[in-house]
């Protein structure tokens, strides 16, 4: 298959019979050209399509009037905070370019670091991080941080509140009978997955019931790494009634091993998640999970970043609040 040829300045200026320079003032909005020339120009540049390369526009500059949303790879956390990034450019004179990192789940140390170096100066003004394992930059433009490794910091910050979905969702499975609950943590760099086990921990102790340290486990926050921690769990003479996964797709990796192991969901296990990204009303049953306002905490992010370049005064850490979506892979305690 052949690929059609980017079409050059020079051929925007041979097609409209002017000159490079003069194409050049059109294309970036310089005076010094008559109305009917600019019409003309502008014109051509739709027959053929001409778009300038954001490079060369930065280096001319010094703006490309676009914000880079970079992740460590695209997964259902980060798609849905995409999603809201992209809903929310619309009407700021920005465009969007979505970058992986490549690293393949965001486990290096800096990865974000070499990401901002790569694009930074000549393709994008300012950039969002998701889950950034550092929170420091060298960068001369503003960065927004998601969720970072360590909690909020020097960056401007956007999470949601962690602590408080855990006791939510630990409570809930209380309220339901359950004692002989298991927690899946999520990976223990991510202050994130820290918070969420702190607050499974202090609602069992606000409700009187010990943790059971055998049914702690790391799930990692992956569908491989917590297919075998949950195996483990189940897998024991006394296994837990209910499990607590550290994300939605532990949760639903949970599922799977619990019915290949002969146990039905919510009858001999109950489980429950946190994020409530869109596969978790897709599994059968539908998962019970905290709900993280993921494409708000993404358009959170980019309004934040878009002001901060504006220069407008406001708080750069905002924490959203969780909530308990309630479904139907939790049910009560057998006796």
């Amino acid at each position: 298959m052949a690929f059609p040829q980017r079409v050059k300045m020079s051929d925007v200026a041979r097609t409209a019979g002017v000159s490079v320079a003069t194409v050049s003032k059109v294309v970036n909005g310089r005076y010094g050209v008559a109305q009917a020339t600019v019409e003309r120009v502008q014109q051509v540049i739709h027959q053929l399509g001409y778009e300038a390369s954001l490079g060369a526009q930065g280096l001319r500059s010094h703006r490309t009037n676009v914000l880079g949303i970079l992740v460590a790879e695209f997964e259902p956390f980060s798609t849905e905070l995409l999603k809201g990034a992209s809903k929310e450019v619309a009407g700021t004179g920005y465009q969007l370019l979505a970058y992986s990192s490549g690293d393949g789940g965001g486990t290096s140390i800096g990865w974000e670091r070499r990401s901002l170096a790569r694009l930074s100066g000549t393709l994008i003004d300012g950039a969002v991080i998701v889950t950034p394992t550092v929170v420091e930059t060298k960068q001369d433009f503003h960065v927004v941080a998601v969720d970072p490794h360590t909690g909020p910091s020097g960056l401007p910050t956007i999470d949601s509140d962690n602590f408080a979905g855990a006791v939510l969702a630990t409570n809930y499975l209380l309220s339901l009978g359950h004692r002989r609950i298991g927690h899946l943590s999520g990976r223990p760099d991510l202050e994130s997955a820290r918070l969420r086990e702190a607050g499974f921990r202090r609602a069992m102790a606000d409700a009187g019931v010990p943790v059971d340290e055998s049914l702690v486990r790391i799930g990692g926050f992956r569908v491989e790494s917590a297919a075998g921690a949950a195996a483990e769990l189940l897998a024991l003479p006394d296994r837990p009634t209910a499990v607590f996964a550290g994300n939605d797709l532990s949760a639903i990796s949970t599922m799977d091993v619990a019915r290949s192991m002969g146990l039905a969901i919510p009858d001999d296990l109950s489980v429950i998640g946190f994020d409530n990204v869109p596969e978790s009303a897709s599994v059968s049953p539908p998962l019970t999970t905290i709900m993280q306002p993921l494409q708000q905490m993404g358009a959170e992010a980019l309004r934040l970043l878009v002001d901060l370049i504006a220069g407008v005064e406001r708080d750069t850490h905002i924490r959203l609040p969780t909530e308990l979506v309630v479904r139907s892979s939790c049910g009560p305690a057998r006796d």
